[in-house]
């Protein structure tokens, strides 16, 4: 979490509380790390870092809405701002798509 928190900061990001959710507690199976970050202004962010060797592609973009959803319904408020860290290659029609629906791409 220390390394998310540095390159958030790097771009400009500062939060006041950044809360960790289990992927059990959205009842999901996936490797993934989602945190719930409030920043200095009181506005919510959901951060997702994923981590795997393939490429993303469309699928994994409507699993990620998928999981936002979810995480939207289990704190029963929306998010302001989504952010999605990325070490894998990026299909260019999963990066549109992510970027028409409001993600931030890191």
């Amino acid at each position: 979490m220390q390394t998310l928190v540095d390159a958030l900061r790097l771009k400009g990001k500062i939060y006041k509380k950044m809360q960790d959710v289990p992927p059990k507690e959205l009842g999901i199976r996936n490797k993934i790390k989602i945190y719930k970050a409030t920043d200095i202004r009181g506005y919510f962010w959901a951060i997702f870092a994923i981590s795997q060797k393939s490429r993303v592609l469309m699928k994994d973009v409507h699993k990620f809405e998928e999981i936002y959803e979810k995480l939207s319904v289990y704190f029963e408020h929306n998010f302001k701002h989504k952010i999605l860290f990325i070490d894998a290659p990026l299909c260019s029609k999963a990066k549109e798509a992510l970027s028409a629906k409001g993600w931030k791409i890191y």
